[in-house]
């Protein structure tokens, strides 16, 4: 029993010994992990505060990066600014740039201006000397018209005499008994020559039948209008006793706009007209009057008959008869124009014009 007890005791303070020792060996081990701890927590202290080196370094950095991105900013806002300045330089340089071109632009148009305005006057002046020679010339183609109308009739009258004798004893279809009165009145640039028909006992044909007038002395109102099947009816095709197809002038338009013009080369002395329809149709001209001047440049002068009033000639009443219309007083005259007045079913002639002539042959 005693030897138990002893065994007892002597498990017990091993237990115990055992125990101390864990206990101590615990202890250690507590206090190297409080100790390990303590290096951890310094570490994390150390690495804490290189943390807050680096951060500071890093603050550091930053600050200096942002100084230096503030000097860069206010570098960049100066070399911004300076740009402006130097923009607002150049732009005040354009200014004045476009001030001083504006400046010579105003003074160019000035100029402009000043030379529009001498060319002006130039070109006045110069037109009031082309009108003022324009009229000159066209009264000293009035004087000479009425110069040669003076000649034609001088140079027609002088033989009145001797023509009238030989006249009354020719036997001849277009002799005119004489006029009691053969006495002529004065010349005048239109002369009314009362007494025209003993000087004018005598007609021959211009040349219309014969083919002697050309075509570019007979033209009309519309001449340029004419195309196709009316090409064929041009005013040279108004000729006496013309036959076949185109055998007439037909006027492209049947109003009293219409006239058909005769060019006689130089001034003579027209003492009446000839007239038929067209060869191959019922149109002809039924009745007309007749213009005329000694100068292109003069106004037309319609043929009056004894009371002052327009002249109107009746003409064919069928296709083929020849119509005879004596002028008297005759004209003396370069241009002759036969206006219609009347026709039927359409503006058709063919015509002859007749001179006058002093001398029986």
């Amino acid at each position: 029993m005693a030897g138990r007890r002893a065994a007892l005791l002597l498990f017990l303070l091993l237990s115990t010994a055992l125990t101390s020792v864990h206990s101590q060996e615990e202890e250690g081990l507590q206090e190297e992990g409080l100790q390990e701890e303590g290096l951890q927590e310094e570490g994390l202290q150390n690495e804490g505060l290189q943390n807050e080196g680096l951060q500071n370094e890093d603050l550091k950095e930053e600050g200096l990066q942002e100084e230096g991105l503030q000097e860069e900013d206010l570098q960049e806002e100066g070399l911004q600014e300076e740009g402006l300045q130097e923009e607002d330089l150049q732009e005040e340089d354009l200014q004045e740039e476009g001030l001083q071109e504006e400046g010579l632009q105003e003074e160019g148009l000035q100029e402009e201006a000043l030379q529009n305005e001498e060319g002006l006057q130039e070109e006045a002046l110069q037109n009031e000397e082309g009108l003022q020679e324009e009229a000159l010339q066209n009264e000293d183609l009035q004087e000479e018209g009425l110069q040669e109308e003076q000649q034609v009739i001088e140079s027609w009258t002088s033989n009145v005499k001797a023509c009238t004798c030989d006249c009354e004893s020719a036997d001849t279809a277009t002799r005119n008994p004489p006029l009691l009165q053969p006495e002529l009145p004065p010349p005048s640039p239109q002369p009314q020559l009362d007494t025209c028909m003993p000087e004018c006992p005598y007609h021959r044909a211009l040349g219309f039948e014969s083919g002697s007038v050309t075509s570019d002395q007979i033209s009309c109102s519309n001449q340029d209008q004419y195309s196709g099947w009316y090409s064929s009816w041009l005013p040279p095709k108004a000729r006496l006793n013309n036959q076949g197809f185109g055998c007439a002038w037909l006027s492209k338009f049947n109003d009293l706009h219409q006239w058909i013009q005769i060019d006689l080369k130089e001034v003579q002395v027209m003492s009446g007209i000839l007239s038929q329809g067209r060869c191959d149709a019922d149109e002809w001209v039924t009745k007309y009057s007749i213009q005329y001047r000694s100068v292109e440049t003069l106004n037309w002068i319609y043929y009056k008959d004894q009371t002052g009033n327009n002249r109107v000639f009746y003409g064919n009443s069928d296709r083929s008869s020849m119509v005879q219309n004596l002028l008297r007083p005759p004209i003396v005259a370069r241009y002759v124009r036969l206006l219609p007045l009347g026709w039927h079913t359409r503006i058709a002639l063919r015509m002859e014009l007749l001179m006058c002539t002093n001398k029986c042959y």
